[in-house]
């Protein structure tokens, strides 16, 4: 309903299925950086988010095929295994902005020789590389399938899995959780669905993973004083601003997950999994809190003052001091972040009663 409304503010994907290189796939980022700012203000945010994350995903498509070819022409030849690029963290969730940085990771065939390993090493490298020629900031956390960790052959993935859910390390279950964002973008579905059932079947068969998930969901910086007044930053460049990232979207989507993976939610999307939590649980005003919630703080992100940088959106993701003067932003962010205070304190109730009874 909303293309067939506002038929000239659909995005042009075609610059970037032609593109053939770096300069090419940067040029054509700003083109659609440019529509999809141009139609913001004429179509809902739920649709807005979906072709603002199909562009990262058509961008990260074109990526890889302009990486086989630079490899081929480098005298490689063609990818000796199936393989899957595959995304983690918010375009995984598809709940990326226009600024996201990377996260992704390689699944490779178990059919790969040993002799023919180093290409999907230089292929990882090259796939990080050229994105971030593309306007992509390299992930801090180095998630990313130019790093070892995130880019093993399908049975060392299987391995890894079944390590990182059969500790319960804090270390261990972070990995786990970024994992079970995984989304097929690239390349053979078929690991990648072999890649989740796998995921899958590990959460299932380690009861400890309850605890494990808790634990590591339940600790954030406070976002309410005991006044009920916002925290902002003290100090720094941001001394003032409010953290909307951190603050706000990143424990909710933390606190879904963690519910999701706890009954068997399959879904990625954070907006998916409370729908279903909500549809299992029936009833529940804190979950019905929860999404209303999740729903402003995405709504906070699209919208946060943003700059435009070398025909780029960037952003910090912080609410400006200045914006925070707003009385109905106030109260909505104050709302929020209680929602936020109310579903840690009810998972770390959770997280103590599990404590006492099955540890």
């Amino acid at each position: 309903m909303e293309q067939q409304k506002y038929p000239n503010l659909i995005p042009d994907f075609s610059e970037i299925q032609n593109a053939t290189g770096e300069k090419e796939l940067r040029n054509a980022r700003i083109s659609c950086h440019h529509e999809l700012l141009e139609m913001k203000n004429g179509t809902s945010l739920e649709t807005w988010m979906a072709w603002v994350n199909r562009m990262h995903d058509e961008i990260a498509r074109r990526a890889a095929v302009i990486c086989e070819l630079r490899l081929k022409v480098a005298g490689l030849g063609l990818p000796p295994a199936r393989y899957a690029f595959v995304a983690f963290g918010s375009s995984a969730r598809l709940e990326a902005a226009l600024w996201s940085d990377q996260d992704h990771g390689l699944i490779i065939g178990d059919e790969l020789e040993e002799k023919d390993a180093g290409y999907f090493q230089k292929f990882g490298t090259h796939m990080s590389n050229l994105l971030e020629d593309a306007g992509y900031r390299k992930c801090a956390g180095k998630v990313m399938c130019s790093e070892p960790m995130w880019r093993r052959s399908l049975s060392e993935w299987k391995k890894q899995l079944t390590d990182w859910s059969s500790e319960a390390a804090w270390e261990s279950t972070r990995y786990l959780m970024i994992a079970s964002d995984m989304r097929h973008i690239a390349g053979s579905s078929e690991l990648s669905e072999i890649w989740l059932v796998h995921f899958r079947s590990c959460i299932a068969r380690q009861p400890h993973m309850k605890y494990a998930l808790l634990r590591n969901t339940v600790r954030h910086k406070a976002t309410l004083n005991i006044m009920g007044r916002v925290v902002t930053e003290r100090f720094g460049e941001h001394a003032g601003d409010f953290d909307v990232k951190y603050g706000m979207y990143i424990p909710l989507v933390n606190s879904i997950r963690a519910m999701a993976l706890q009954r068997g939610i399959t879904e990625t999307s954070s907006m998916k999994r409370i729908e279903r939590i909500i549809q299992l649980e029936g009833g529940n005003l804190l979950l019905e809190n929860v999404q209303r919630a999740l729903i402003f703080s995405l709504r906070m992100r699209a919208g946060i003052s943003a700059r435009i940088k070398d025909g780029l959106t960037e952003s910090s993701d912080f609410l400006l001091k200045e914006e925070l003067g707003n009385k109905t932003l106030q109260y909505e962010l104050r709302d929020a972040l209680g929602v936020v205070r109310r579903i840690h304190r009810s998972l770390q109730r959770e997280l103590r009663f599990i404590e006492r009874t099955e540890l």
